[in-house]
């Protein structure tokens, strides 16, 4: 089990990843930013100085699966770079469900009447708050 404090969730993406923080509680989640991808060292410290700012104790990865539970190559693109953030952070690693979370941020966004620009630069991030939710209310499972 993870000591307390506040949990980092990843949203990965070919293109952009989003970034949601827990409270040091587990109770709430909170969209934080969204990385557009680049070179391995500038996402290196971007991730460095968001897990230096944050002091998170524990990271979960959105893993995108099929419709009855099976990984897929999205899947296994979602671990490597899971894996990556966790040797880059130091941080411990959990995978988390987070089919559709995408398309939930989008609804949220949608309803709260902001152009596509906008809705655009805090989709990855809305779709981490998301996941982070899912995760808090399953009790936080750490397999």
């Amino acid at each position: 089990m993870s000591p307390p404090g506040k949990v980092l969730a990843v949203d990965p993406g070919e293109r952009r990843v989003g970034f949601a923080i827990s409270d040091p509680e587990r109770k709430f989640s909170f969209p934080l930013k969204q990385l557009e991808r680049s070179t391995p060292a500038r996402d290196e410290a971007f991730l460095k100085a968001l897990v230096d700012e944050e002091r998170p104790v524990l990271l979960v990865v959105g893993l995108p699966l099929r419709g009855l539970g099976e990984e897929g190559e999205s899947a296994r693109r979602a671990r490597e770079l899971g894996d990556w953030i966790a040797d880059v952070t130091g941080l411990p690693i959990v995978y988390h469900n987070e089919s559709y979370t995408t398309k939930h941020a989008e609804r949220l966004l949608w309803s709260s009447g902001l152009s596509h620009g906008q809705r655009k630069a805090r989709r990855d991030a809305i779709a981490a708050q998301v996941l982070l939710t899912s995760w808090i209310e399953a009790g936080g499972p750490e397999e």
